[in-house]
């Protein structure tokens, strides 16, 4: 004869884990890359590693402004040789590291990324990391997050206007073309 199954109980945390791991991977899905030269930074919020909390462009608004964005935290390394590369050149334009995380996850553990972020950061340089969380949607859409290790390199104007965009890597030649645009600004 047959016997009746008895159905067995899945634990409460591994349906939770198993729910945020599946938000985790919809909310990840690649956007096509773009380049946005010409057009205005969308208005986004974060707060820097210090806490205050930033509106971009508006927070940079009347000088020019260079973004480095990063969607994935290998994308440092590439992050790291543009800041050292602008260090090197002698460049005094305003920068900005702007982590972007999307994600319901993410967000719901942002305050333990951000600890994380700060431990690897002198507290000097807290106030130019501006991690962005739930505007995140805004910066992907804006220049696209296929492919997602090179960094986002974003000169805005004073008007909060990309004057300049690259996202293939560090390179002396785009570093050199950026120093260039830069350089043209009022």
């Amino acid at each position: 004869m047959f016997s009746k199954a008895v159905p067995q109980r899945i634990p409460f945390r591994t349906v939770i884990s198993l729910l945020a791991l599946g938000f985790f991977i919809a909310c990840q899905s690649p956007s096509a890359r773009r380049d946005p030269t010409g057009e205005i930074f969308p208005t986004v919020s974060g707060a820097s590693l210090e806490g205050e909390a930033i509106s971009l462009p508006a927070a940079l608004a009347g000088e020019p402004a260079l973004l480095l964005v990063g969607f994935v935290q290998d994308s440092q390394f590439d992050l790291d040789r543009w800041a050292l590369g602008l260090w090197q050149s002698g460049a005094t334009i305003r920068a900005i590291e702007i982590p972007t995380i999307r994600g319901l996850v993410p967000r719901m553990i942002s305050d333990r990324i951000d600890r994380g972020m700060r431990s690897g950061i002198p507290s000097e340089e807290w106030g130019s990391v501006v991690p962005v969380y739930r505007d995140a949607p805004e910066i992907v859409k804006f220049t696209g997050n296929e492919n997602p290790l090179p960094g986002r390199i974003l000169l805005l104007d004073a008007a909060g206007r990309v004057v300049f965009f690259h996202d293939r890597g560090y390179s002396t030649n785009a570093l050199a073309r950026l120093l260039e645009v830069a350089a043209s600004l009022p």
